[in-house]
């Protein structure tokens, strides 16, 4: 049986029943995958900013937003949050220019262990931070996660 696959772009989420290679690209954007190992259940997210500052509408581009919004949809799915298990990945510094002062990445990863601890869910793996992007592939049947470093991801988030 052929697993499906599914792109998934920035400030977006994806969860599904069926099984999924989900691909995604990530400079100092942040991916949290949440996996059921009960229900064999998996999720992902692509957030490129932080917090959301409550001006506007609640996206999922904000990292806050994105993974409680994921955390519901894996409910909705028939997981329960005390079996869900984290990975996160990105959040690397991989702009060499004035915006690099706000550490975006740096603070992508933060509201992630921030969430993922006040959601009480355990975090089983990670890659994130450093200089280079990462190219990731997870699938929503087993949880598993495969990486690749980029060193050049101009243009990418």
């Amino acid at each position: 049986m052929e697993i499906k696959t599914h792109f998934l772009y920035p400030s977006t989420l994806f969860a599904s029943t069926e099984p999924h290679l989900v691909n995604t690209i990530l400079g100092s954007c942040v991916a949290v995958c949440l996996y059921d190992p009960i229900t064999k259940v998996g999720g992902i997210n692509h957030y490129m900013l932080p917090f959301w500052n409550g001006v506007g509408l609640a996206s999922p581009k904000h990292g806050n937003i994105a993974i409680e919004r994921l955390v519901i949809k894996m409910q909705n799915l028939g997981c329960k949050k005390s079996n869900l298990i984290a990975k996160v990945f990105g959040g690397g510094e991989v702009i060499n220019t004035q915006v690099s002062q706000f550490l975006i990445g740096e603070r992508n990863i933060q509201v992630a262990y921030q969430v993922l601890e006040e959601q009480r869910i355990k975090i089983s793996g990670q890659s994130v931070g450093g200089k280079v992007g990462r190219k990731i592939q997870f699938n929503t049947a087993t949880g598993a996660v495969l990486q690749k470093f980029i060193n050049n991801i101009s243009g990418q988030s």
